[in-house]
């Protein structure tokens, strides 16, 4: 089975670029598995929404040919993780604007002026890793955990149809020893496939 592990921070040897790459090593523990890593800092991805995106978007154009090639991404993986620090509560703008461009309609949904809405990406199991600067009664005091469900797991791939399997906060990661931050994530991709898997079995 096939990751694809999403980040999108500047800095290639933050804490976010060795969570995922520990995720990646979890992957690859388990025969037969194999893992990409998209870096979108690294690759420049442009997160700018602007009036080409606002054309694919009223379906009257195909998407860009970045854009496109982010969903042949996303169209190749089993799974779709999500590695991130949380700025201002919520994902940093540059993997906003990768969802805003890239989980385009017609593509992630179908919906018109007057056609009901078709959710798309029911195939898409979706694994969140959020690294939080803060401990964790600072996250519950202020809702966030409600908070990211909605904006994320409900807002976003609810409403394409994928299903987040897994959501992850890890806390105090400015503070304390990131080595037990690295040791979850490391748990998080060797048990990425154990639902799907268990789906399989159940089907067969």
């Amino acid at each position: 089975m096939h990751a694809l592990i999403v980040t999108a921070h500047p800095d290639p040897h933050s804490l976010s670029h060795s969570i995922a790459a520990q995720v990646a090593e979890g992957v690859l523990s388990a025969a037969g598995n194999s893992r990409e890593i998209a870096d979108l800092a690294a690759e420049a991805f442009d997160p700018r929404f602007t009036t080409a995106d606002l054309v694919v978007h009223r379906t009257q154009a195909p998407p860009p040919a970045d854009v496109a090639a982010e969903q042949a991404r996303i169209d190749r993986a089993d799974a779709l993780v999500l590695v991130y620090p949380v700025y201002w509560w919520s994902m940093p703008g540059l993997m906003k604007g990768w969802i805003d461009r890239v989980f385009a309609n017609g593509w992630a949904y179908d919906e018109g002026p007057g056609t009901k809405l078709v959710k798309k990406l029911h195939h898409l199991r979706v694994h969140l890793v959020a690294i939080g600067g803060a401990d964790v009664r600072t996250y519950a005091r202020h809702g966030y955990f409600g908070a990211m469900k909605t904006q994320i797991d409900h807002g976003i791939f609810d409403y394409c149809g994928a299903r987040v399997v897994t959501s992850e906060l890890l806390f105090d990661s400015q503070t304390k020893d990131p080595a037990p931050l690295l040791d979850t994530a490391r748990a998080i991709g060797r048990n990425l496939f154990n639902a799907s898997r268990r789906e399989i079995a159940e089907a067969a």
